[in-house]
């Protein structure tokens, strides 16, 4: 076997052994979702079952828990992009130690760990009287989220060409026709990535959610936990699959949004 061959051979390799780690764990729960009374060492389930997704998509708490996270993850994503839109503004016009003060004051509750963070805010929500509510658990996915993207938005106005906006000024443009007719547009894209990022970060919260919701903000990972812990394997599955669908759906758009990028540059 020549050397090309042997590197094309070991290549394959891996890129097999790398879709068997990551769809095989997925594979392993979806066929869990719908088997019943599966125990070792049978290799598969001795019968099937669909009712952990008639759960999911009736009324069930697992469907209240998946409304209730998409809904704030939906909020969170765009108050998340709409509150680090001028913070990564300002800091990107910053200058020297101002410069990275300010990046990292955004950095902190992003390094911070869940559990610390949570911490902190659970007596300031508390003191507010937001503990236990949907709102608190709201303000408290906003942090994070708004930390992230102030550094996104950091890097998006590193690089981006302000001469168009000085040019526009020249033009006789007001502030807000500057924003609405020129910022905004050419930056519909990042704005959209921004949406999703805010939004995966709080569809996928657990410390915050329980912490400053107390447990009775009832959010789609809190469910699957519960479920996990009662020995209910196939709603716990069905759960945990239903948790893939936006990360995958955002990275299927990314794939899609880079691709045709790819495509105009060309």
């Amino acid at each position: 076997m020549s050397r090309r061959a042997a590197a094309s051979a070991a290549r394959g390799a891996a890129v097999a052994a790398l879709a068997l780690s990551a769809g095989g764990p997925l594979l392993l729960l979806l066929l869990w979702s719908v088997s019943r009374d599966w125990f070792f060492p049978a290799l598969l389930p001795p019968a099937l079952a669909g009712d952990a997704w008639e759960q999911l998509a009736g009324g069930s708490a697992l469907a209240r828990a998946a409304l209730t996270s998409a809904a704030l993850a939906l909020l969170c994503g765009a108050g998340a992009a709409l509150v680090a839109f001028p913070v990564g503004r300002a800091i990107a016009r910053l200058r020297g130690w101002r410069r990275h003060v300010g990046a990292a004051a955004a950095f902190l509750p992003v390094a911070a760990p869940p559990i610390a963070l949570g911490t902190g805010l659970q007596f300031f929500f508390l003191t507010l009287g937001l503990g236990g509510t949907a709102a608190g658990v709201l303000l408290a996915h906003l942090v994070p989220a708004a930390g992230y993207l102030s550094l996104y938005f950091l890097g998006i106005f590193t690089a981006f060409d302000a001469r168009v906006e000085d040019e526009a000024r020249t033009l006789g443009a007001s502030p807000a026709q500057l924003l609405v007719r020129v910022t905004l547009p050419m930056l519909r894209r990042q704005l959209g990535e921004a949406f999703a990022l805010g939004f995966l970060i709080s569809w996928s919260q657990v410390a915050l959610t329980l912490l400053i919701g107390g447990g009775v903000v009832r959010t789609l990972p809190l469910e699957v936990l519960a479920y996990v812990r009662a020995g209910q394997d196939r709603f716990a599955a069905a759960g945990a699959l239903a948790l893939t669908v936006p990360p995958l759906l955002a990275l299927a758009a990314a794939r899609f949004a880079a691709r045709r990028t790819a495509v105009v540059a060309a």
